[in-house]
């Protein structure tokens, strides 16, 4: 499987970028006519999963008219992003008639292993065609019948359009997973999509270069000069628009300055949402009318409805906190003050850094890059939300007249003079 992906990947990447968007239209057209055996897979996972997976994971699990409709859009969306290939990234004149270029190429076989999101399936498919790469796709098994057709779909789809079948594979099995962990010479980059544990086992599982996050420890800050109504909006939407996610905020700082008038319309605020408060000895006394349960572990990603709660005494300790306990995954700052706000933003180290936003925008989609494969708290390659060009590398092409390296060498026997370098740059 991994060979012939390699073959496939040699393919793409040779295409024409009208041709890849036609294999996505074909893709996104083929999903919904597909309902009735994938919303059957999807029953049948359903059933299986029931007693082992949360309320918040089945429902990432669900399929429906309406999501296939909506992953057929996501394709669609792809497809209509600009071509991330055979884009010149640098350009140098080295001497007269010798040019060297930078040109954005595709990486070659990607391997992603995923937990309990049949999207995940459309997604990643979509981004690896429209950035010339071959993927294999290893689904958890609480997702596989669910997977397993949607990937005979999108195979069928890449050949109606005379692409090969073998861009877009499955795996089933963790034996086989282990196995395509130990082919480092024929899949180019893993991604592993899913809980701590599953990116942690991948990591020390495989020579392959890893992209992923092992948590999602997002912090909100709340600086003393802010709008609290802003603050209780944001904070709700962060929490509780998807607490499963990732990107859903996991603590919360105050200043201490606002923190006796500002915590318990917070507390107050998130009740009313269910959501469990967890926080300090300052916070608990300050919410002595709440319900607070003691912080055991500020490092903690709950994932569900439940927060942690803490004082500050200043935007640098606010910091220090961060980059203490965080994941350098997601950190936003509430205020009104902008030179708090740029310092934030300058100052804290994560792949995404807010100002008066919700945590939940750190998402491929809402960046504008029709999707993602992952997000990455790597400083390496790709960082943040992984789109199209997370999936591309470059290569050097150097166009020449017939020069040759010793032209640029003194000969003191013949007398030649050596010629020199012009390093004229052409672009950036």
């Amino acid at each position: 499987m991994a060979e012939a992906a390699r073959r496939a990947s040699r393919v793409l990447a040779t295409l024409a970028d009208v041709t890849r968007n036609r294999a996505l239209e074909a893709m996104a057209a083929a999903l919904e006519p597909a309902a009735a055996p994938l919303l059957n897979a999807n029953a049948e996972d359903l059933r299986a999963a029931a007693e082992s997976l949360s309320p918040a994971t089945l429902a990432r699990l669900q399929l429906s008219q309406a999501k296939l409709a909506e992953m057929a859009e996501q394709v669609r969306s792809v497809a209509g992003l600009p071509d991330p290939l055979g884009r010149v990234l640098d350009a140098i004149e080295l001497d007269e008639g010798l040019h060297l270029t930078r040109v954005s190429v595709p990486l070659g076989v990607v391997g992603v292993i995923f937990e309990a999101r049949p999207d995940a399936v459309t997604q990643i498919a979509a981004l690896a065609v429209k950035s010339g790469n071959a993927v294999i796709l290893k689904a958890g098994r609480e997702v596989e019948e669910t997977a397993s057709v949607l990937v005979q779909v999108l195979r069928s789809a890449l050949e109606s359009c005379g692409l090969p079948a073998d861009a877009v594979s499955l795996l089933r099995g963790r034996e086989r997973a282990q196995e395509l962990l130990a082919m480092h010479d024929l899949v180019d980059l893993m991604i592993p999509r899913g809980s701590k544990a599953l990116v942690e086992y991948v990591q020390a599982n495989t020579r392959i270069p890893v992209l992923g996050h092992a948590e999602g420890i997002c912090h909100i800050y709340v600086d003393q000069r802010v709008d609290e109504a802003l603050a209780l909006r944001v904070i709700a939407d962060a929490k509780m628009d998807y607490p499963a996610a990732c990107n859903a905020v996991e603590t919360v700082l105050v200043h201490q300055a606002i923190a006796a008038e500002f915590l318990p319309r917070l507390a107050e605020h998130l009740r009313a949402r269910a959501v469990v408060l967890h926080g300090d000895a300052t916070v608990r006394g300050l919410l002595r009318g709440f319900e607070v349960e003691a912080i055991t572990d500020w490092h903690t990603e709950y994932g569900e409805p439940a927060i942690s709660l803490g004082v500050v005494a200043s935007l640098e300790d606010a910091i220090r906190h961060i980059h203490a306990h965080g994941s350098a995954h997601t950190e936003s700052i509430l205020s009104s003050d902008p030179e708090a706000a740029e310092k934030f933003l300058r100052e804290v180290d994560a792949s995404s850094v807010m100002h008066n936003a919700s945590t939940r925008f750190a998402d491929g989609f809402r960046y504008g890059f029709g999707a993602e494969v992952g997000i990455s708290t790597s400083k390496l390659h790709a960082r943040g939300p992984v789109g199209l060009e997370g999936l591309t590398t470059y290569k050097f092409l150097l166009r020449g007249t017939g020069q040759v390296a010793g032209d640029y060498r003194a000969d003191k026997e013949t007398g030649r003079t050596a010629r020199t370098f012009t390093h004229r740059r052409e672009r950036g």
